[in-house]
Order: C-alpha cells, then structure tokens, then sequence
C-alpha cells in the first residue's frame, strides 16, 4: 500500500490544516500517494464501489498474520484522498479489529462529513459498508 500515515498522524495533520481549503488540499496529497501504488488488475467490476458518484476500486488482501491489506483507487482527486483517510484508519488491522472499529468517530473527528457533498459523504458510507462487508467474508 501506498505510504499513509497512521491514523495518529492522520488527525494531526488534518487538524494542524487551517482552513478547509488546505484540509483539502492534504486530501488531495494523500490521494495522489494511492494512485502511485494501485494495481491495475483490481480495476475490475468486482471491485467497484456501489454508491459512489464517482468510480471507486478497493481491494482487500487477507494475509497469514490475519491482517487486512488495502488498495484503491477513484477517478477524484477527493475522493482518492478520503480513501487514503479510510486506508489509514484500517490498515493493519485484523479482520476482527476491522468489524470492530467505529471509524465513523474517527471521521467526526476530521469534520469530514460536515464539508462533503451529500453524494460523496454517500460514497464514504458505501466504502466503509464495503470494507466492512468484505473483512466479513474472511472469517
């Protein structure tokens, strides 16, 4: 996966941005790290996103520490970004951690949903339902 930072590192980032114009801009950045590091082989249908206005891959590898590798792709710059915010909260997790984590308080931590656009704030939901569905079906 593409070089994120963790998810302490995230939140401080995000909260040292001034305005939401540089909070976006930070998006952007981490964004561009994903399109670095995705595999073109995962742009497939059965790795599209539903509910996303924009189009969306994600792959998920299992892997034999029981941990859960990701990558993903959109055709926004934004959206990329808060794919890596999504990637940065679960990486490393296992798939029980994955079901677990609330990652909807992390998100009101960042204010995300507060300056989305209802269909993109839409798409983050089908992208956390996607990943949370699919870490259910490695158990």
């Amino acid at each position: 996966m593409a070089n994120l930072p963790d998810k302490n590192k995230l939140l401080y980032n995000f909260n040292r941005c001034i305005n939401w114009e540089q909070k976006y801009l930070y998006l952007i950045e981490l964004g561009e790290k994903l399109s670095r590091s995705f595999n073109e082989e995962f742009r497939k249908p059965e790795y599209v996103i539903f509910g996303c206005q924009s189009q969306v891959w994600i792959h998920m590898t299992y892997k034999a520490d029981g941990t859960i590798t990701f990558e993903g792709d959109s055709d926004a710059a934004i959206v990329k970004g808060l794919i890596a915010v999504i990637f940065s909260f679960y990486e490393g997790l296992t798939v029980q951690e994955i079901i677990k984590l609330k990652i909807q308080e992390s998100l009101q931590k960042l204010e995300l949903t507060k300056h989305l656009t209802p269909l993109r704030s839409q798409g983050l939901e089908a992208m956390i339902y996607t990943i949370q569905r699919n870490a259910r079906a490695f158990l």
